[in-house]
Parts: C-alpha cells; sequence; structure tokens
C-alpha cells in the first residue's frame, strides 16, 4: 500500500498534466506570454549572443511552470477529496495531504509558485524601471526568496523543534539558533540554481530525477506523504517535460524554477539529508557554481574569465556542443548524481 500511495499520484499528476497543457497552451499563446525583449540586448559577450535563439525566445511562453503546480494541485485536491466524501480504507491511505509531512512543503510549493508568477506577469507585460532593470530584479527576487526562507525556517525552529542537521556517517549536528540562518543560506543557494532554466528541456530533465530520489530517500525514511509529494512533483515535471523537449512550446519561467527550488529545500530539510543535496542535484550545483566562480572570482580578482559563457550549460553549447547533446549529458549525470546520493542515504 506505501508503494502504491506513491505510485498513485505520481501517475495521476502525470496525466492531469498532460491533459491541462493544451488549454493552457492556448491561453499562453493568445495572451503572448512570452519575453518582449531578447536577453541578447542586455551587455553580454558575443558568445553569450550567437547561442541564443532571438527569434524562438520572442515567440515562447515563458509561463509553462504554471501547468507543474496546478497538476500537483489538483492531483492533492482529488486525493484529499475523494477520502472526504468516499472514505474507506483505500482512499484515506491515499490520501498525502497531512499537517505532519507536507503542510509545509505544499505552502512553501504554491507561495512560491505565486510570487514567481507575479514576477513573470512583471516581466511580460510591466513596463517600470522594476521590470526592465536586471539588477534591481534580481535583488527583489533574491529578498523575496529570503523571506520565504525566513518564515519557513522559524516554523521548522519553533513548530517542529528543527535545530540540528545530520552529517552522513558521522550524527547529528547541533545548530541551536544558528539553524535559521543556515535554512535560508541553503534555499537561497538552492534558489540560485535557477539558471540551469535556460535550454529547452535541460531544468524539467534535471529536476526530474532529483525529485524521483527524494522520493525514494522519504520512502527509506518511512516518510510516505513526503514521499508521495516529491513523487507526485515529478510526474507534473515529466508532464512538463512531455512538452518542453526541443523545440519548446513553453519555458518553466519563474513560477515554476522557484516553486520547485524552494520546494526541494524544504524537503531536503524534512527528510534530514540536506547535506546531500549538493550530491543528490550535482548538475544544478555545477551550473549555479559556474556562474559564482566566473563572476565573483575570476572576472572580479583576475579580470579574466574561466569559461567561455555562464552558466556552464551555455559554456558547453559555446564550445559547440549542440542544445541536444548538452540536455542529455545533464540529464545522464543528474541520474546517476541522484543514485549515488540515494545510496549514500541507504549506507549512511
Amino acid at each position: 500500500m506505501d508503494i502504491l500511495k506513491i505510485i498513485f499520484p505520481t501517475v495521476l499528476t502525470f496525466f492531469i498534466g498532460i491533459i491541462i497543457t493544451p488549454f493552457f497552451t492556448r491561453y499562453f499563446y493568445r495572451y503572448k506570454m512570452w519575453k518582449k525583449s531578447p536577453r541578447t540586448n542586455a551587455n553580454t559577450s558575443e558568445a553569450f549572443k550567437n547561442i541564443h535563439n532571438t527569434a524562438h525566445e520572442l515567440s515562447t511562453p515563458k509561463t509553462g511552470g504554471i501547468i507543474i503546480w496546478v497538476a500537483v494541485l489538483f492531483t492533492v485536491c482529488a486525493i484529499y477529496l475523494l477520502s472526504l466524501v468516499m472514505p474507506s480504507d483505500l482512499t484515506l491511505k491515499l490520501n498525502f495531504f497531512s499537517r505532519s509531512q507536507t503542510l509545509v512543503p505544499l505552502g512553501a510549493f504554491f507561495l512560491a509558485a505565486f510570487i514567481g508568477l507575479a514576477d513573470d506577469l512583471l516581466h511580460i507585460y510591466g513596463q517600470s524601471r522594476f521590470a526592465q532593470d536586471a539588477l534591481i530584479y534580481r535583488k527583489i527576487k533574491i529578498a523575496l526568496v529570503t523571506g520565504i526562507g525566513l518564515v519557513i525556517s522559524l516554523w521548522f525552529y519553533f513548530k517542529l523543534d528543527f535545530n540540528s542537521v545530520h552529517i552522513p556517517f558521522n550524527g547529528d549536528l547541533y545548530l541551536g539558533i544558528w539553524f535559521i540562518p543556515f535554512f535560508i543560506i541553503v534555499m537561497l543557494a538552492t534558489f540560485s540554481t535557477s539558471v540551469i532554466d535556460g535550454i529547452d528541456g535541460l531544468a524539467g530533465g534535471v529536476l526530474a530525477s532529483v525529485f524521483t530520489a527524494f522520493a525514494v530517500i522519504a520512502f527509506v525514511n518511512n516518510q510516505i506523504d513526503i514521499s508521495a509529494l516529491s513523487g507526485a512533483i515529478a510526474g507534473a515535471i515529466l508532464a512538463f517535460l512531455w512538452f518542453n523537449v526541443p523545440p519548446a512550446r513553453f519555458y518553466m519561467g519563474e513560477t515554476g524554477i522557484m516553486a520547485l527550488t524552494v520546494v526541494l529545500a524544504v524537503i531536503a530539510f524534512l527528510t534530514d539529508s540536506v547535506l546531500l543535496l549538493p550530491i543528490i542535484a550535482l548538475p544544478l550545483v555545477a551550473t549555479s557554481a559556474s556562474v559564482i566562480i566566473q563572476v565573483y572570482v575570476f572576472y572580479k580578482f583576475f579580470k579574466r574569465r574561466i569559461f567561455k559563457v555562464t552558466p556552464l550549460h551555455h559554456h558547453f553549447q559555446a564550445l559547440g556542443w549542440p542544445r541536444e547533446k548538452v540536455v542529455m549529458r545533464y540529464w545522464i549525470v543528474s541520474v546517476i548524481s541522484a543514485i549515488i546520493g540515494v545510496i549514500l542515504v541507504l549506507i549512511s
């Protein structure tokens, strides 16, 4: 029954995502929900401009992440209502909406999704300075994610009594009140990996592997509701990915990537495997680290670039790799790193 509880919402969310996508796609294109100016207009290198398809960028909706969180919302509500209307051993067992395990990650997921959607809509339709100034935009998003992290970390610390992190093979490290800033830092670090959303299908494939890994980890920890939620999110990402293989029908946008990175950090803490997150999500870490190394280390102090272009996937494009090769190899590395992370959880 525990396995069924995980598989059922995963499959259901996938098919819900497939069913609702045509409706949302028509809406996205009818209201032209795409960027009005390409990234190549910014002060970037020639290599960066050469690897971006401006025509495709200016005609592809960037709010596709709506499909992911709407599919998850439908699944959670459908199974929960079914357990209320037709209570039985089966329906009650399938319900994975619980205060003890999934209330916090679901709240974080949808809160981040709505904030990301507001960000996307402002970027699409806004004419103000905030919509046109990339630096201000970045600072606002960092402040919002910090605020979300602060609220959730306070809940973890005062309501759930979280005050330590598990060190694999070594036991728990007590942090006390320092758990709160540590939580915020992890959430910001996870959100920084949103730069991976730059090639058709790249972010979806990587994140699907990551959430599948956490579904397994939660199952091993006997956190069945969290496992079911992670599976449902993975199923929704796969539905999104079905329409996002090159050429993408839509991009994930902030409403998708912000929701997924925020809930990923929450699930990592809830499963007590946050220190394994850099291994499980290695492609995300490498992508974010490439930007930090390029911009804040080599270019700032040595006035030179170590990568042709950042994030890392664009560096490989600049080397001449086709977009499809970059995506497929990222997927392969993502699956391998997720498997390694799960094995470490099993043996630690």
